[in-house]
């Protein structure tokens, strides 16, 4: 007999190869018909996979991140089983779930496939989930598996092969397919009742260039019709919200070819806008004991040969800069961290000097692959709101616990209230991507949770996500359509402070080594704009908005009066412009509301002699007129409001 302890802490016995499908029968038969997948351990296994040990066990279901997961995996199977009827001899790259969906790489020769294709694809997987079959796992020698797919002329799977150990090596297959797959998989294809095929793109085969670009076919299933067509709707929305789209829109951003592939232009509107926020965030750092440093944009390789960067991530930076001097090379800034630590040394600490906070606005510089670069989401140059808070022992947790409270007040101001606090640790059996002794991760690591115990965060484990040199507190934000967005960052470090040989003079007079915290609120500018645009979409908050009034006059006669009006406004701090366009007043009117700006005032000639404007509020239409003096005066107290219990900036 085994023993398996389920979440409520309470131990069941069962026979040894018991499965975790079993077990949900034997505690309810409609649980069991719910059961996709299952926790072992805190790895999540097949729902049909015998267990012979002790365990620790959770039934995971469509409400379970890990259940969604393994059943869009096995869409993905499902999706390349279809393919290999519809397309005979396409090869196959890879199949893996997403945060909403899966995608399979596929090769088709000379073959290309359209819309039509995809609606083919969709009818036949229609027709083989109904076959119900079964997902069976096989263990399999590297020396069959490597025969199983250079009969099948597979190149892909076989390159795949090669970086898998013999013993490792798992099959899974359903009806007529079966692939290489360390799984897990739901019980049978009968679970997936719903299924739309999204899009169709170019992936280069395991993200190089110098490979081949392969077909990448978007997908997404459900259990049911009714969420598919909720998440159908929602798509529809995200399209209406897309960033890029509003970024052009509201003139905020731009891209050029010339410039270079994912380096953001910031036009006039998206430059004040980026200030705001940047103002916003500065004023609460500032409160908070923080201090500016500004750093350069380039720094010499050995600068991140010392950090331990250059070995981690060299492959991933642009190439090293060199000069007229030989061997001597620069890098352009991939991290701010590196700097910070020198800016450190540049005098001698005392325990009486720490905490020490260095805040930055610091822009930096990643390779990303073309294919992979997308709006500012994801770009080669941006800007982090990076700070480095350098503090004895004694002090990690309680600044690790103020710097939640900073988070949770941009958070709060911003208007993002869903959101989950992933502690991300180090993997539970490969320690050689991290630096740095056993004692101080488990310390760091301790520190973490403790802190967002003590916060009373609503917090998720990842093994495995933690930064090379220590653990992080990652902010996984929900937006309004309920897509989730990694935005604010905490980490814990004890490793670069060694690296950089960091020391301060405690209260015995003996040197010691700092703790190092990293943390971004926003994460990154770019980032973060892209996602609050979507959230809000493009309704900026009054407070926020890059223009928060529009003076239309009626026609030119009343120009004068409305550059006046618009002065007024600048001089209490109000963001102002003046549509004077020889244009009708409907067309201004429907242009500005277009650029979404908060309010409209529009004057003419009753206006000019009272001293009034008309107001007009974004989406709500005609407010009536009221005198210029009560508009500024009610405004600023809207700001005021608005801001009220947020940071203290300039309105």
């Amino acid at each position: 007999m085994i023993h398996i302890t389920l979440p409520d802490g309470s131990v069941r016995d069962y026979q040894e190869g018991t499965t975790a499908l079993d077990i949900a029968k034997s505690i309810s038969e409609g649980l069991a018909r719910k059961v996709l997948a299952a926790e072992i351990n805190g790895e999540v296994w097949d729902a049909t996979r015998p267990i012979n040990n002790d365990a620790s066990l959770r039934l995971l279901t469509w409400d379970d991140k890990g259940g969604k997961s393994t059943f869009w995996h096995s869409s993905a199977h499902l999706m390349a089983e279809a393919l290999e009827s519809i397309f005979p001899g396409v090869k196959l790259g890879i199949g893996p779930s997403i945060d909403k969906g899966f995608y399979y790489d596929i090769d088709l020769g000379d073959r290309t496939i359209n819309e039509e294709d995809l609606k083919k694809l969709e009818d036949k997987m229609k027709e083989l989930a109904k076959h119900n079959s079964v997902y069976q796992r096989q263990d399999m020698p590297k020396d069959k598996a490597i025969a199983y797919f250079t009969e099948k002329a597979d190149p892909y799977k076989l390159e795949l092969l090669q970086d898998l150990k013999d013993g490792e090596i798992t099959f899974y297959t359903q009806g007529g397919f079966t692939d290489l797959c360390r799984g897990p998989h739901i019980p049978n294809t009968g679970f997936i009742k719903a299924i739309k095929l999204t899009n169709i793109a170019g992936a280069y085969w395991r993200g190089n260039e110098k490979n081949k670009m392969l077909t990448r076919i978007y997908g997404v299933t459900f259990p049911n019709q009714k969420e598919l067509d909720e998440y159908i709707v929602l798509l529809e929305e995200a399209k209406k919200r897309d960033h890029r789209k509003l970024g052009k829109e509201l003139e905020l951003f731009a891209f050029s070819e010339k410039v270079g592939s994912g380096l953001p232009l910031w036009l006039p509107k998206g430059a004040m806008l980026r200030e705001r926020l940047q103002q916003f965030l500065q004023k609460a750092q500032i409160e908070s004991g923080y201090l500016p440093v500004i750093t350069p944009h380039i720094g010499s390789k050995q600068l991140y040969v010392t950090s331990g960067h250059w070995e981690k991530y060299g492959k991933d930076s642009f190439r090293p800069i060199t000069t007229p001097q030989e061997g001597e090379e620069f890098m352009l800034k991939p991290m701010n961290c590196p700097h910070h630590c020198e800016i450190y040394k540049t005098q001698p600490r005392s325990y009486k000097d720490l905490p020490l906070r260095l805040a930055e606005f610091g822009t930096v510089y990643r390779y990303e692959q073309s294919g992979e670069l997308h709006g500012l989401t994801r770009v080669r140059g941006f800007t982090q709101d990076d700070a480095h808070l350098f503090c004895r022992p004694d002090q990690v947790l309680e600044e690790f616990e103020k710097v939640i409270d900073l988070v949770m007040y941009v958070f709060n101001s911003l208007d993002f209230h869903e959101f989950t606090a992933q502690v991300s640790l180090r993997d539970k059996e490969d320690r050689s991507k991290y630096i740095g002794s056993e004692e101080n991760w488990e310390i760091a690591e301790n520190s973490i949770m403790q802190a967002a115990k003590d916060k009373g965060l609503n917090t998720v484990v990842e093994y495995g996500e933690a930064a090379f040199y220590g653990p992080k507190l990652d902010f996984m934000v929900k937006d309004a359509l309920g897509r989730s967005w990694q935005l604010g960052t905490i980490q814990v470090d004890y490793n670069l402070p060694e690296r950089f040989d960091l020391e301060y003079v405690d209260s015995d007079n003996t040197r010691k080594r700092p703790v190092m915290i990293h943390r971004a609120p926003f994460g990154s500018m770019e980032r973060f704009i892209a996602v609050l645009l979507e959230h809000c979409a493009g309704n900026l908050p009054l407070w926020l908005a890059p223009v928060q009034v529009k003076v239309l006059p009626l026609s030119d006669k009343y120009s004068e009066y409305a550059h006046m009006v618009a002065r007024a406004l600048k001089v209490e701090s109000i963001r102002a412009e003046v549509d004077d366009r020889s244009e009708k007043i409907g067309k201004k009117i429907r242009d500005t509301e277009l650029m979404k700006v908060p309010y409209m005032l529009i004057v003419g000639e009753k206006e000019m002699a009272e001293s009034k404007v008309a107001v007009r509020k974004h989406g709500e239409g005609d407010k009536g007129a009221v005198l210029l003096t009560e508009f500024i005066t009610d405004t600023l107290e809207q700001i005021k409001e608005q801001l009220k219990g947020k940071s203290a900036v300039t309105v």
